[in-house]
């Protein structure tokens, strides 16, 4: 008796990979987008805590990036969501999986310049300014490092070109 090796994705329709790879895209935006939420809301009560006012032109400055950074974050992460209610039952789940993957892809873009911002406005605060860049940076690379370096670095783990494409 012959065993079938082949895998289920083999199997799938291209109907069935989008609507695949459109569930798995919502699962990474649900994380994602409690992140973000989690640092926008931090941010928003910042100017209304008792030490803001003590805060330098840098460290308001910085802030202002965080925020506005987080925002920019809470929206491309979001966005998806209202694209998929503008399409709902449109037969256009391969435009909308390209679109969230952008939107995604630039959240993440977003959301670490709000990250790193708020290290280096949070460090500056309590630290000396030489030591509060240091530990951006440091903070800055291992966010680049995981996020970018390492997934592109292990673009090859496909078995095959249909995998890579997931």
């Amino acid at each position: 008796m012959a065993v079938d090796t082949t895998s289920p994705r083999d199997k799938e329709t291209e109907k069935q990979r989008w609507d695949r790879n459109f569930a798995d895209l919502l699962q990474e935006l649900r994380v994602a987008q409690t992140g973000v939420q989690i640092l926008f809301a931090f941010l928003l009560t910042l100017p209304f805590s008792s030490g803001f006012p003590q805060a330098t032109e840098f460290q308001r400055d910085t802030y202002i990036v965080a925020l506005i950074s987080a925002a920019f974050a809470t929206a491309m992460i979001i966005s998806p969501v209202a694209f998929h209610r503008a399409l709902f039952r449109q037969g256009r789940k391969p435009e909308l999986v390209r679109y969230a993957h952008k939107m995604a892809t630039g959240g993440l873009f977003f959301m670490l310049i709000s990250m790193v911002s708020s290290v280096l406005l949070i460090t500056d605060y309590v630290l000396h300014w030489k030591w509060a860049v240091a530990l951006t940076v440091i903070t800055g690379l291992w966010f680049v490092t995981l996020w970018a370096g390492l997934p592109l670095a292990h673009r090859d783990w496909a078995d095959d070109d249909e995998d890579r494409d997931s």
